[in-house]
């Protein structure tokens, strides 16, 4: 009873709104399950047939904004008070930024993503599948999915949040940022709303995560000890990891999520370096060499891919393909932001910006070169042994690719431990977004209110698992992305606003100093 108390004392109304709302998708995806996976799926096939245009595009004036940022005469200006310098050490930062990011999810489709791309018609070029033009697109677009669009669209959530949150003194809350244009408004119903969908989002979004990485956990002990992959191994998955990552939740941020984000990039570099060593090591480098140019070169064709006149929509709408990523990391934004937002205070737009887009981009590129382009050299040898292991189920790619290379026991259990670590860092930090959110955008939420949230997470993802209701969700979280990018655009004119504003008042300070200083200098002798 005390705890329910506690948590009661530290929210309000968006927190309870928001419980409804998700205990209605729950019970709509247990009982209804036939009827969820109808709705969302038709309510996706509408959006991917009229508004993967709307996608295209407001993500391409995203990464546009931030670099415009970067380089304007806003990019010195702090993410704090002036004086304050980052709180974390730029190893301890990236490692953060990379598991909220794209962790599990690199892991996930850093196999399988490029070798599907090769085993069917490319979506961009014209290759034959199979072929050699068909690689080399396939690392292309791999490194696009996972490149600098998705990261500029977490930037936009996470500057606009940081800056007015520490710079400004507002709550860590999307509806904060949007008060310059929606003044008082954004304390009352509107911005409840607003903060309402930014929980359901984080919410759904982690949820769908917990259970894709369950699932790919369980293919892991499944193919290294032959253990069936079903139901109750899926619980059990749950179970230890929702344990564990309570543990980490009662814990500061700069010990469990900081200590485990940094052992995810250790471990991450010793599966790496392995494989580099004994694949094939040339394919490699060429393959990321060749996929970075390759990248570069043909960014803005393909940011506006869009097949206009052929309405052949099937490589921008499967699980891999670029709206599905580009709606599902508009999805994630407000979980990834707010958390890129809370451990980024301290440093300038500039190094914000450049941080953010460019090292986890190549760190993205270059685990696709490492085990995408050794799975596809590999199955050009093989006749696609790789391939037809992710087709009938990504979540098995990666491990197929192990059975290849020595030691497939070894380097399976490290990839196990691996995803795990990223379970849990990812699963601790959105209980700190979600608390942060739920009370009223408080710096550090209290241990009560993240633990409640880690274990509506568990359970959201265990129901679903068992009910068979996960893939809707997905569905139902990637459609909540579209309202949420109108927010962002939002977001930008308002983080623009906020940032001419300061450079004004900066001016204006400079002119008084420059007075004040002309004002003291003593007058000239006469004579002189």
């Amino acid at each position: 009873m005390q705890s329910i108390r506690k948590v009661t004392s530290q929210v309000g109304t968006v927190f309870w709104v928001t419980i409804a709302i998700t205990l209605a998708f729950v019970l709509w995806g247990v009982f209804l399950t036939d009827n969820f996976d109808r709705v969302t799926g038709a309510a996706l096939d509408f959006v991917v047939a009229n508004l993967s245009w709307f996608y295209l595009i407001v993500t391409t004036l995203f990464l546009a904004f931030v670099v415009f940022l970067a380089f304007s005469r806003y990019g010195k200006i702090k993410l704090g008070k002036e004086d304050e310098e980052p709180e974390f050490g730029l190893f301890s930062w990236f490692a953060m930024l990379f598991q909220a990011g794209m962790g599990i999810g690199v892991i996930f489709w850093g196999v399988s993503e490029p070798v599907m791309h090769y085993a069917s018609q490319p979506p961009y070029g014209g290759a034959e599948p199979n072929t050699a033009a068909a690689a080399q697109l396939s690392m292309q677009y791999s490194f696009f999915h996972w490149g600098l669009h998705a990261w500029a669209i977490y930037a936009v959530v996470a500057l606009a949040v940081a800056y007015f949150n520490f710079r400004k003194d507002k709550p860590g809350l999307i509806s904060a940022v949007l008060s310059p244009l929606l003044g008082d408004r954004a304390n009352g119903p509107i911005g409840k709303a607003i903060d309402t969908l930014a929980i359901l989002a984080t919410l759904f979004g982690v949820a769908v995560s917990l259970g894709l990485g369950t699932l790919q956990i369980g293919a892991g002990l499944g193919e290294s000890f032959s253990i069936s992959n079903g139901i109750g191994l899926q619980l059990i998955i749950i179970g230890v990891t929702t344990i564990a990552f309570l543990l980490s939740a009662s814990t500061p941020i700069n010990k469990g999520v900081n200590y485990l984000s940094q052992a995810s990039i250790y471990l991450a570099g010793v599966l790496l370096l392995y494989f580099i060593v004994l694949g094939p090591t040339v394919v490699q480098i060429n393959a990321f060499t060749q996929g970075i140019g390759d990248y570069i070169g043909e960014l803005i064709p393909m940011s506006f891919r869009m097949n206009a006149f052929n309405q052949d929509t099937a490589f921008l709408s499967n699980p891999a393909g670029t709206l599905f990523l580009f709606a599902t990391w508009i999805a994630w934004a407000p979980y990834v932001g707010v958390f890129v937002a809370r451990v980024s205070r301290g440093r300038t737009i500039r190094e914000f910006v450049i941080g953010v887009l460019v090292a986890p981009s190549l760190a993205n590129a270059l685990w696709f070169a490492v085990f995408g382009g050794a799975a596809i050299d590999y199955d050009r040898s093989t006749g696609g042994t790789i391939n037809t292991a992710a087709q009938s189920d990504p979540a098995v790619g990666l491990f197929a690719f192990l059975q290849a290379y020595p030691l497939p026991l070894i380097t399976s259990l490290v990839a196990i431990l691996l995803l795990f670590i990223f379970f849990v860092a990812g699963a601790d930090a959105a209980t700190i977004v979600l608390g942060r959110m739920s009370a009223g955008g408080v710096l550090n939420p209290g241990r009560v209110i993240r633990l409640t949230w880690g274990v509506v997470m568990a359970a959201i993802a265990a129901v679903l698992l068992v009910t068979g209701g996960l893939e809707a969700l997905e569905r139902a979280s990637i459609l909540g992305g579209l309202p949420f990018a109108l927010i962002m655009i939002a977001m930008c004119w308002s983080l623009y606003k906020g940032l001419a504003q300061d450079a004004r008042e900066e001016s204006q300070q400079e002119e008084s100093r420059e007075a004040e200083e002309a004002t003291d200098q003593p007058a000239a002798s006469p004579g002189k």
